[in-house]
């Protein structure tokens, strides 16, 4: 970690504002070789509850305030590779018509790591994970262990795509003579992983940039934040970052931040099941958080509304449209035309119609509970069994005295091998690997459940205070 903020240092990466002009002052500290390209703003810290290493306030920091600026030359693009090599530019000329900016960017990061230490970039590339946590990294075991179809799906089809892109980007590498290596799936899963889960949007190239330092934020949901009328400028900004008229990437504090505490960055708005496909992580409490249910074809027939705008949100309550949906379902045919604009403006039509809505959602919900092969309860329980594993001296014992050994059978026969779960014997990395992933799917899962629950809730409590409504007329 030194040696790489040295080497952005060296390339102009600054936590500091630059100054207004330029002075003999400012010209003589910028001849001298910096140590580390931050620690005025922000500092490096471990947050093992939160996201693990990430960038901590090294002042007080206030909303809005430049804390990061990241020159154009220290960004990994594409294009800046290609100039840098010809051959790289050369070869991916000629299959450019068929392959997409970020199999480009992947395969210029993979030329990259291909050259060692003689890269430009191998003091940034040297310090990137080794591995993620992405659903396209999930094996058939942890794709399952989400238990929701529509999950599965998603992961399964997640993986297929980038299985037919690098397919398709194999003859490009295979001309730039790619170590047999960098010409696995899985190096090639390892780079997508790395764009997906690090890089920055920039408007000339559409698969975006790897922008060292500025990577290390880990991130935090867009919330509702309100600004004063004097900070209208922050309000404008659409991100907490971007590429300016200064020739770098300039990322500001999202809110105010006290000394030592966690600065974080928003990539955007993601349920968990999208942060889990892109960024290969999710959150306990996410206000982005939207559940699906398995809904009747005659509910998305009767309205324009996208499907994908029928959910429950995570405080359990449906979503607007779901709402619309249903009240408009659940109203006999021939009256449907004359009470659509009051469906629309979202107002309740009848105290029957919404009790019946209701019962039949909370009745949905408890359906599809009991469909799913574990309860909360059981999910709540592996998962402290889980993260007791993956930490475990003696496997073996801990594992005896819990109630998952059917569990881990079918893990064990997944990996075909036996653990060797001896006295104080660790467990081998693949099989850490995959229980990390195992314990992902498992945290999805639960918390798909618990929305399900509140849900359930929500509506036995407002059927039974429409019904004292219905009691009093």
């Amino acid at each position: 970690m030194e040696a790489l903020l040295r080497w952005a240092a060296e390339l102009g990466v600054s936590d500091s504002p630059p100054p207004p002009f330029p002075s003999s002052a400012s010209a003589d500290a910028s001849s001298s070789s910096p140590s580390s390209c931050i620690g005025r703003s922000l500092v490096v810290a471990d947050f093992p509850d939160a996201g693990g290493r990430g960038l901590a306030a090294a002042r007080d920091l206030r909303r809005g305030e430049l804390v990061l600026r990241v020159p154009r030359a220290a960004l990994l693009t594409s294009d800046r590779v290609m100039a840098d090599d010809p051959r790289v530019a050369a070869c991916v000329s000629a299959h450019r018509h068929h392959l997409s900016a970020v199999q480009i960017l992947i395969v210029c990061l993979l030329a990259e790591v291909g050259k060692g230490r003689n890269s430009v970039w191998y003091t940034y590339l040297s310090q990137l994970p080794s591995y993620y946590t992405i659903l396209a990294t999930f094996n058939d075991f942890e794709v399952e262990a989400l238990q929701v179809d529509d999950a599965i799906w998603v992961a399964q089809k997640a993986t297929s795509a980038i299985k037919s892109d690098w397919e398709d980007a194999t003859p490009l590498m295979k001309e730039l003579d790619f170590k047999p290596k960098l010409l696995m799936f899985k190096s090639w899963i390892w780079a997508f992983a790395t764009l997906s889960s690090r890089t920055l949007h920039i408007a000339w190239d559409e698969a975006g940039c790897l922008c060292p330092v500025g990577d290390l934020f880990n991130y935090a949901a867009p919330d509702d934040t309100s600004f004063e009328e004097d900070d209208i400028a922050e309000a404008e900004r659409l991100t907490d970052g971007g590429y300016e008229d200064s020739n770098a990437y300039c990322l500001y504090a999202r809110k105010n931040y006290k000394k030592g505490e966690q600065v974080l960055l928003g990539y955007g708005t993601y349920t968990n099941l999208e942060l889990l496909e892109h960024y290969g992580f999710l959150l306990s409490e996410n206000p982005n958080e939207e559940t699906f249910i398995q809904l009747d074809v005659d509910i998305f027939s009767l309205g324009t509304w996208p499907r994908d705008s029928l959910y429950i949100n995570q405080n359990g309550q449906p979503s607007f449209t779901l709402l619309c949906a249903l009240r408009l379902w659940a109203t006999p045919a021939n009256r449907r035309k004359a009470v659509s604009h009051q469906i629309y403006s979202g107002s309740m039509l009848s105290t029957e119609n919404e009790m019946e809505i209701m019962k039949w959602l909370m009745s949905k919900c408890e359906g599809t509970l009991q469909q799913l092969p574990t309860t909360i309860e059981f999910d709540e329980s592996l998962l402290v069994f889980l993260h007791k594993i993956q930490n475990s001296t003696n496997c073996r014992t801990d594992l005896k005295q819990s109630c998952f050994e059917q569990e881990f059978a079918v893990f064990q026969r997944f990996h075909r091998s036996e653990l060797d779960c001896s006295d104080n014997s660790q467990l081998p990395v693949r099989i850490l690997r995959s229980l990390e992933r195992w314990e992902l799917a498992v945290q999805w899962r639960c918390n798909y459940k618990k929305t399900l629950k509140k849900c359930i809730s929500y509506c036995e409590s407002l059927v039974h205070e429409l019904s004292l409504q219905l009691n009093k007329q």
